[in-house]
């Protein structure tokens, strides 16, 4: 099944490692030090005009991609459990 993450972007559920809340994890080195060497290594697709809400990280074909989307973690974890 497919999830709709934000913007124009649809993820295959299967291929998600997790789903993340942007202001509660970057607060975390670990969190922060992730995103930069994403952006880094050219990983991170913005879904979102706005600020972002939350972080999406997924394999997909044996890349590790990270989207950052204005939608929020309770909405994609609603619509992770249905698919």
């Amino acid at each position: 099944m497919y999830i709709h993450i934000g913007g124009n972007a649809v993820v295959r559920g299967c291929d998600i490692v997790g789903v993340f809340d942007i202001e509660r994890t970057t607060v975390r080195r670990a969190s922060g030090e992730f995103l930069k060497q994403a952006e880094k290594d050219g990983r991170i697709t913005t879904l979102a005009a706005d600020l972002p809400r939350s972080f999406i990280v997924a394999v997909e074909n044996g890349v590790e991609r990270v989207y950052l989307s204005a939608v929020s973690v309770a909405t994609l974890t609603k619509r992770l459990q249905f698919s």
